[in-house]
């Protein structure tokens, strides 16, 4: 599926199956369907139900050939679609599960659905990508570690900027708590300024027939919906911007604005969920509350009228993204997974001969 956690699993996929003490296979929430089935994804309801019965069965046969499910999960009705049902198989089966959770509405989720704590504690392993949810779910006891998400550093070329050009970009999913419309807002105050500038909007989603015409009756210019961007293009999209904006109400820790920090490209966000986890103000991002379009725009103007500015944030941002590279995140997957395969076979020696089973 389309998203952080499909580009991080992929990632994940690939160098960890490069290790030659795991085999690692994977199994998407959006199976293929039969030819003679294809007309049911046209759908709502029955798309949901035929996916589900097909992503079951996948489970039912995939389970029994592992030693442990490793489940990348979102929260709300996405997680008792996708993620219990793998819960529970793993029970049938007796497999360990490790439940990797990504989703910034996770205390939404604990607080307001019952199903949420009781299953969640049920994982023999809960690992988040950042400590802010690190943090929500250690105020609801329960307890998780941090593996960071992959940047893979050597796909982006850094490119020094200091007197910018009025040229913008964002490729977040076009959806509600993203807020796009803060965006517009706040592009449409810079544009009295600089009426050359230009906004490119990546990437697509249920919001964006309300924000093409939103952009229509601000009278904006040089707004660009370039819709889906393959993975490997996305690099480019960094190169030819200038300043990167994302004012999202909900987040946990956005991979764009890490890759911005790998182009060096000054970035502009929202303090949501993880994104000060991740980003300092006036360190390695600038950073405005939620839903306040006039500071984006203010920081944006500051940006294209303080080179220094822009030179500090970005030099900072290439330093702090080395974190986050592929080999440390093998590395500490591969500890968790020894560690797992000890607690279930006890204190044996040679630990990965027990892994390469499987």
């Amino acid at each position: 599926m389309v998203g952080g956690q499909s580009v991080q699993a992929a990632k994940l996929v690939s160098i960890l199956g490069a290790l030659p003490e795991l085999e690692v296979s994977f199994l998407p929430i959006d199976p293929k369907v039969p030819p003679t089935l294809q007309w049911v994804r046209k759908l709502p309801g029955l798309r949901t139900v035929l996916m589900s019965l097909l992503y079951f069965v996948g489970l039912l046969r995939a389970v029994p050939r592992c030693n442990i499910l490793h489940v990348f999960t979102a929260g709300l009705s996405s997680y008792t679609l996708w993620t219990v049902p793998a819960l529970l198989c793993s029970r049938l089966f007796k497999k360990q599960f490790v439940m990797h959770y990504h989703d910034g509405q996770a205390e939404q989720h604990l607080a307001e659905w019952r199903s949420a704590g009781p299953t969640v504690a049920l994982a023999d392993s809960l690992v988040v990508p950042s400590g802010f949810l690190l943090d929500v779910f250690s105020a609801h006891g329960i307890r998780a570690e941090v593996i960071s998400n992959i940047v893979e550093l050597n796909r982006f070329v850094y490119r020094q900027r200091t007197v910018l050009r009025p040229v913008f970009m964002t490729n977040r999913m076009l959806e509600p708590h993203y807020n796009l419309p803060c965006i517009l807002r706040a592009f449409a105050i810079v544009q009295r300024i600089y009426p050359e500038a230009s906004l490119v909007i990546a990437h697509d989603g249920p919001s964006r027939p309300m924000l093409e015409q939103m952009t229509l009756e601000l009278h904006l210019q040089h707004v660009s919906f370039i819709g889906r961007v393959a993975y490997e293009d996305v690099p480019r999209l960094y190169e030819a911007a200038e300043i990167y904006v994302m004012t999202p109400n909900v987040d946990n820790m956005p991979g764009s604005l890490l890759e911005c920090f790998a182009s060096g490209v000054p970035v502009i966000a929202t303090r949501a969920g993880g994104i000060p986890y991740i980003a300092e103000d006036r360190r390695t991002a600038l950073l405005v509350n939620v839903d306040d379009h006039e500071a984006v725009a203010a920081r944006a103007l500051e940006l294209l009228s303080e080179p220094d500015l822009v030179q500090s944030l970005t030099k900072e941002g290439a330093r702090e993204v080395q974190r986050y590279g592929a080999e440390p995140v093998r590395d500490a997957w591969l500890s968790l997974y020894q560690r797992i395969v000890e607690a279930r076979n006890g204190s044996i020696s040679g630990t990965s001969e027990s892994i390469r089973q499987r």
